[in-house]
């Protein structure tokens, strides 16, 4: 009889010890997680700004395919100096254009410009070369590099500046046709102190619209493209004069025809001013 007692209290030891067990398991709060440390949350709060940044900046590249930007970050700047409220809003499509306008701003400014991608990078090497054998370091700016700086950026010559402009270059590169980059770029491109767009330029210097500008006038102004500052077309001096008609030899060993991988529209200009290019 004295067995089965023991054996029936061992028994019920057992069953009470693993029901206080259970019932601990049971009632335990589970263990909160470590909070990261202080500088994974800011560079995570970083990358998500940054993230956001590039998703704004990308729909709004986007955006500009189709709509005409009213203003530049160049027009804003005061770097532009006082601009005529009447000339800044003149937009020209270069569809109105005669092909000769255009084509003289390619030949003066970017000739690989149907061909390449945003970067010349002949273009680039060639000046790198002859500044190692002592001439003064050239600019190689394309097109699409000059549109990207004067339509987002600042003037100026930091690293921090050309890396962005070069960000912004493929991504118009990218997002936009050849047609829309150089259309964007005659209607911000600087003309003279506050004068931008190629129509505020040809009514400024010449007294007509863009859509009359005869060759030898768009020669002339594209031949004021590196300084517009310091040269008139109006009244060109003897090196701008000189400028201009090795831009006119340029346009006549290029053609119309260096223009057909824009994919422009019909063109407005007479067959004998096309014969002329």
């Amino acid at each position: 009889m004295l067995p089965e007692c023991r054996k029936a209290s061992v028994q019920l030891w057992q069953n009470g010890a693993m029901t206080r067990f259970r019932s601990r398991r049971r009632t335990r709060r589970p263990r909160r997680g470590r909070r990261p440390p202080l500088w994974r949350r800011l560079l995570r709060a970083v990358l998500l700004a940054l993230a956001l940044l590039l998703a704004l900046l990308f729909l709004l590249i986007l955006l500009l395919r189709w709509v005409d930007p009213p203003y530049s970050m160049y027009m804003l700047s005061p770097a532009s100096g006082p601009t005529p409220p009447s000339l800044r809003h003149s937009w020209q499509r270069i569809d109105d254009l005669p092909r000769h306008v255009p084509l003289a701003v390619i030949a003066a400014e970017d000739q690989r410009f149907p061909q390449h991608r945003g970067f010349d990078w002949l273009s680039i090497r060639q000046a790198v070369d002859a500044h190692r054998q002592g001439a003064r370091l050239r600019g190689a700016s394309t097109i699409s590099q000059q549109t990207a700086k004067n339509l987002f950026l600042w003037h100026g010559r930091s690293f921090a500046r050309k890396l962005l402009e070069a960000g912004f270059t493929a991504a118009i590169e990218t997002l936009w046709p050849k047609a829309r980059i150089l259309e964007v770029y005659l209607n911000v491109a600087e003309w003279g102190p506050g004068i931008f767009g190629i129509d505020s330029a040809a009514r400024y210097h010449f007294g007509i619209p863009a859509r009359q500008l005869s060759r030898e006038q768009a020669a002339l102004l594209a031949a004021a493209l590196p300084n517009p500052r310091l040269h008139t077309p109006a009244r060109p001096s003897s090196h701008l004069l000189q400028r201009a008609r090795w831009i006119e030899r340029q346009m006549n060993q290029l053609g119309p025809g260096w223009l057909e991988p824009l994919q422009l529209g019909p063109s407005p200009a007479t067959p004998s001013a096309l014969r002329g290019t």
